[in-house]
């Protein structure tokens, strides 16, 4: 799972007033992930959601910056989202 949680925690951090983004960021705390799958299986319907408007800003802004390895692990879990959101719809 190498750091992705700990670079999306980072990117959070951007959002604390968001009641949903306190529930996403305790849920990373509390929990003991073996990788960024069973991460994106343990979120509700609305933490999906916050992630998905999220992080496509945040991924966008990394690569701006230059800083490819925290835009390549915040794509890692948007990626694992997008699946996610398109293997409940099937």
């Amino acid at each position: 799972m190498d750091y992705t949680l700990d670079y999306l925690k980072e990117a959070l951090s951007n959002y604390e007033q968001s009641t949903v983004c306190q529930e996403i960021s305790q849920k990373m705390e509390s929990g003991h992930f073996k990788s960024e799958g069973e991460f994106v299986l343990a979120l509700t319907d609305d933490e999906i959601q916050f992630l998905n408007t999220v992080l496509p800003d945040e991924i966008k802004y990394s690569f701006n910056e230059q800083d490819y390895t925290r835009g390549n692990q915040l794509n890692e879990v948007y990626e694992l989202l997008i699946g996610y959101d398109h293997h409940e719809s099937e």
